[in-house]
This record gives structure tokens, sequence and C-alpha cells, in this order.
């Protein structure tokens, strides 16, 4: 199965207590995948979200809007350039953690 205009963030790294490498999804952060080749995860993780992304649709559930067609005001406190403050969501979004904190941790190095 595979999502049309699939426009989610993957990100595909090497885990280490695995021995494999692993998908992941920024949008959708408890999905993972894991396969002996990057090729083989990001076509695995995919998969997953485009199942996941059709079983909300079918139960009337809400589907995360991808990170990259999100419209950002770029600001927060502080103005950046749109780009930074996308770059930073997806840092935060991709630790687990509020863009209060990324932004907090960067200005703090």
């Amino acid at each position: 199965m595979a999502l049309k205009d699939d426009r989610y963030t993957y990100r595909v790294t090497w885990s280490e207590e695995d021995h494999e490498y692993v998908g992941l999804c920024a949008e959708l952060p408890s999905l993972s995948w894991l396969a002996s080749t990057p090729e083989a995860v990001l076509k695995g993780i995919r998969g997953v979200v485009a199942e996941v992304v059709s079983d909300l649709m079918a139960n009337d559930e809400p589907v995360p809007e991808p990170l990259a067609t999100r419209t950002y005001s770029g600001k927060f406190l502080v103005r950046v350039p749109p780009d930074v403050h996308r770059q930073l969501v997806l840092e935060a979004a991709e630790a687990g953690v509020s863009l209060n904190r990324i932004a907090s941790a960067k200005l703090n190095q």
C-alpha cells in the first residue's frame, strides 16, 4: 500500500541495538520499521504509515498533517525565517519535545 502524494517526513538511521536500519516518521512518532538496508527501511516505514493513515481515515479519526505542508508564521517569541521555524519543529518532533525546549536549548548553546 502506498499513500498518494506522500509528504510525510521520514528518517532512516542505523540502530546499533538492533543491528539494523530503522525507519521513523516524524508526524507519527510511535511508528518504526526495521530492515537490513536503508532502501528496505524507507519502503517499510512508508507502507506502515500508509496503512495507519488509511485506518485513521476509515475510522473518521484525525490524520496528522505533514510537517512539510504546514504553514508556519515564523514567530515564537522571537522572529526567525519560516524555514528555520520548520527545521526546529522537525527537530522537536523527532526528539519528542516541545518547540520551546528545542529553541531554549539552541539559545543556551
